[in-house]
């Protein structure tokens, strides 16, 4: 069984916000399974899915992003799912906008949703599908542009980051993270 946690902060002021394209790349894989997300007991929305052939839970998790790993975690051990069987889709300031970037056994490299995840699994050697949203510069300060909406130059460079985020969630599950890196990375 896999677990596919997209991270994100919870309420309509959040959504479509860059911090939240995990959010968004999750609910991409739940519409194309045709499942719904419900609430859960640990502080997140799942649903359960087939996923190239595999059991997968997909989770939002609604503790805000600060937090995530206090929804991960627990979800996690309830179905006994090891962290090399997690993958997290996050967003990624120092990737160019709509650019993915695959990894495993990263550090949180100043990202705190990774972070609490690390902290609470004990373990870096999670999968990372990270979706690039730029970087403001010296425009603003960095949470407001994390918490701020995609301009209009961004939309066009998004939506097809989120569609090579769910096929490359897809390859993780299906092929393993050195086969989906490959073919992530060549196109």
């Amino acid at each position: 069984m896999y677990l596919i946690v997209g991270l994100g902060n919870p309420g309509e002021k959040y959504r479509g916000t860059r911090h939240n394209v995990g959010f968004l790349a999750v609910e991409r894989l739940a519409e194309e399974a045709g499942a719904c997300f419900g609430q859960s007991k640990w502080s997140a929305l799942s649903c359960k899915v087939a996923l190239a052939g595999h059991s997968a839970v997909l989770v939002k998790p609604q503790t805000f992003m600060n937090l995530s790993g206090e929804a991960v975690e627990p979800i996690a051990s309830y179905y006994k799912i090891e962290p090399e069987n997690i993958v997290v889709i996050h967003d990624d300031l120092d990737l160019e906008c709509g650019r993915i970037k695959l990894g495993v056994n990263r550090g949180a490299g100043g990202h705190n949703g990774i972070k609490s995840i690390i902290q609470r699994l004990g373990s870096r050697s999670f999968n990372r599908i990270r979706i690039g949203i730029g970087h403001p510069g010296q425009a603003m300060p960095v949470e407001r542009y994390v918490l701020g909406h995609f301009a209009g130059a961004e939309i066009p460079l998004i939506s097809p980051a989120i569609e090579r985020a769910t096929e490359a969630a897809r390859l993780i599950v299906e092929q393993g993270m050195a086969a989906a890196t490959q073919t992530m990375h060549s196109k």
